[in-house]
């Protein structure tokens, strides 16, 4: 099992053996999964906070007596059922880390590494001689390196990510610079490629590379087209659409115009026609008349009308479409007030049977037959 390395131009010129503990080590899914979700939970700020019933503003007080208020007896508005009161076991500042073996960590990381040069997606970066950064440079020796470092996201680990390596890699898309003291597990993992820097691999690996020279060729640079230049917006113009009522309007004025234009006679033009002789050929032939040529009348311009015009046009277009029959006047019901409906409604009751009035009695003769009856009796 071997590495490529990578010339300054990203050729794989080399190839180094893969020995050492890494290449020792086996690959232990459990101890890289503990590793990550702990390097994850320390990331976290763990900044969040929420308040007690202790810790809020206010409260102190009763906030009415315990007993004949006919309501649910209360020590305070800041109890956690009130609104703005207090929060029952609300998350506290805290990190969120766990704790992890040290020799765990070491066996997940080199676990990791082992995963990566099994799949072929790590590669050694030999020291480039950069002068400047040059982000154009870094993609091309991108495009020239094996296809195992094609897949993205690609992860670069330099000793110093400040230097002209690290920010000449720093600004391609997909592409991530870290430095070697800051490499975690959880970083392996997220990437789908790796191109490390000689001297840090060289330090994972406990000693020097062993390179042996291969043969490469360069890939043939990729053709450049410019892209095809944006078609231009062409917008219709906005049609004036016509208002409201002016094509009813016009069809009105038309109509009135055609019924007054005074008809006009064709006028026929008097000139002689001039027949030809006939020759002795076509001394049979009978002579053919010219047909007189009728002068066109001359275009009427349309009058405009005025509003009130338009409208006594449209009532005579109307009075001679159909007659209009008047209406018979409604009836109106003559109202008849109260002595009258009582007589009406009291003949009615006459006619059915007479009504027989009882006289009415005063108190006073009612007082005066009273003794007389006792005296009878007596």
């Amino acid at each position: 099992m071997s590495v490529p390395v990578l010339n300054p131009e990203g050729l794989p010129t080399g190839s180094a053996a893969f020995t050492g503990r890494v290449a020792e080590q086996e690959i232990k899914p459990h101890l890289i999964h503990e590793t990550v979700v702990a390097e994850l939970g320390a990331r976290r700020a763990g900044t969040h906070s929420t308040k007690s019933r202790g810790e809020v503003r206010g409260g102190g007080k009763k906030p009415w007596r315990q007993k004949g208020t006919g309501r649910a007896r209360q020590g305070s508005i800041r109890a956690p059922h009130w609104r703005g009161g207090g929060v029952v076991f609300g998350p506290t500042p805290r990190s969120h880390g766990g704790k992890v073996n040290r020799k765990i960590r070491a066996q997940a990381f080199r676990s990791a590494l082992r995963a990566h040069v099994d799949r072929g997606s790590v590669a050694v970066m030999e020291a480039t001689g950069w002068d400047t950064p040059n982000t154009k440079r870094a993609a091309e020796y991108l495009y020239q390196a094996p296809e195992g470092l094609a897949e993205r996201a690609l992860l670069v680990i330099v000793d110093d990510p400040d230097g002209v390596e690290g920010m000449s890699f720093r600004n391609l898309a997909d592409v991530y610079v870290l430095a070697a003291v800051d490499v975690e597990v959880v970083d392996l993992m997220a990437a789908r490629s790796l191109l490390v820097q000689r001297s840090v691999w060289e330090h994972w690996m406990g000693g020097e590379l062993e390179v042996a020279d291969t043969a490469a060729t360069a890939k043939a640079a990729p053709k450049r087209t410019a892209p095809p230049k944006p078609k231009p917006i062409t917008r219709k113009a906005a049609e004036d659409k016509p208002k409201r009522g002016a094509k009813k309007a016009g069809a009105d004025v038309a109509e009135a115009v055609v019924d007054e234009a005074p008809a006009t006679e064709a006028v026929v033009d008097d000139a002689p026609v001039e027949v030809a002789a006939p020759d002795a050929a076509t001394d049979a032939a009978p002579a053919v008349e010219e047909v007189p040529v009728v002068d066109e009348a001359p275009a009427v311009e349309k009058p405009k009308r005025s509003r009130a015009k338009k409208t006594e046009a449209a009532d005579e277009t109307a009075g001679d479409a159909a007659p209009v029959v008047d209406e018979a006047p409604a009836v109106e019901k003559p109202k008849r007030s109260r002595a009258k409906k009582t007589e009406a409604a009291d003949e009615t009751a006459g006619d059915e049977a007479p009504a027989v009035e009882k006289p009415k009695r005063s108190r006073a003769k009612k007082t005066d037959e009273a003794p007389a009856e006792d005296g009878e009796e007596s």
